[in-house]
């Protein structure tokens, strides 16, 4: 079951979506409410036995918003053997703290964004003006409770300056914590079954000028630390009210002679879920 916030003339409503089509879920629904319940498939099913008309809109006219209300978004780092090794190039310097934190049993979170600063689908994602290398981070992304559980997972591009975290570590929040260096959608996949790990997919595409630049995809096989593990490492000695979204690090990343620039488009598509598309700005 996929959900999803879009845009409607009389403000943001939740909807079920379907394959060319949405059903709207009544105006007084939210999506955290229904993430927060302790069967949120069942609670969809409720929602829609109340309503006497169900609203249908076809999907070609859909303008998603990104699926966070209240909810804090964090991230993990180098939970793939190919982030590890790109971080350790892009800073030398601080490369054995890299190659120590892949092996470690504590990962690396950090936060990442809160709801304000998200984009949706389709909205622009930024480059700092300040960066010269930048890159964006494909990744699958959990869907947290209150209590720490996966309730849904989506999609989310992590968008980072390479050449400020590689100058000084210590610079990290700066060089991913920025007005519109984060995207999540557009839709939540209800956590109701197991994952195949070696069949979902995490594909990047970005375009410019016309043509593909830049090609990459991996599996969630290939990451170094199980879901479970990161969800619970993030609610160790922290709590969240209104639950959490959680980007579990990236295994794709492009070559070090490559940038972002203004003008490019950005999609990730992830195996069964959804696929996120953002055009990049540069600068303010």
């Amino acid at each position: 079951m996929k959900l999803a916030r879009i845009r409607t003339a009389a403000g943001p409503a939740v909807a079920l979506v379907e394959t060319h089509a949405v059903r709207l879920l009544p105006a007084s629904a939210t999506l955290t409410e229904i993430l927060h319940a302790s069967r949120p498939a069942e609670k969809v099913a409720e929602l829609l036995k109340g309503q006497r008309e169900i609203a249908e809109l076809p999907l070609s006219e859909v303008e998603f918003l990104a699926p966070v209300e209240d909810q804090e978004v964090w991230a993990a780092g180098v939970t793939y053997r190919r982030s590890q090794v790109a971080r350790m190039e892009e800073s030398a310097s601080a490369a054995s703290h890299y190659d120590k934190v892949y092996t470690a049993d504590r990962p690396e979170l950090f936060f990442k964004a809160t709801a304000r600063r998200v984009v949706a689908h389709g909205q622009p994602i930024r480059v700092r003006s300040d960066s010269r290398w930048s890159v964006p981070e494909p990744e699958f992304t959990l869907v947290l409770n209150p209590q720490m559980q996966i309730v849904g997972y989506t999609v989310g591009n992590d968008v980072s300056a390479r050449d400020i975290e590689g100058e000084n570590p210590l610079y990290l929040p700066q060089a991913k914590v920025y007005s519109q260096s984060c995207s999540l959608g557009p839709v939540v996949l209800l956590a109701a079954e197991p994952l195949n790990l070696e069949a979902t997919k995490i594909s990047l595409r970005i375009h410019r000028d016309g043509k593909d630049v830049f090609t990459g995809s991996t599996s969630l096989a290939q990451m170094h630390r199980s879901l479970p593990e990161l969800a619970d490492w993030l609610g160790k000695e922290n709590d969240f009210p209104d639950g959490a979204f959680l980007l579990t690090g990236t295994g794709v990343v492009p070559d070090d002679n490559f940038s972002l620039e203004d003008g490019d488009e950005v999609s990730i598509d992830i195996s069964n879920i959804c696929t996120l598309f953002n055009p990049v700005v540069k600068g303010r």
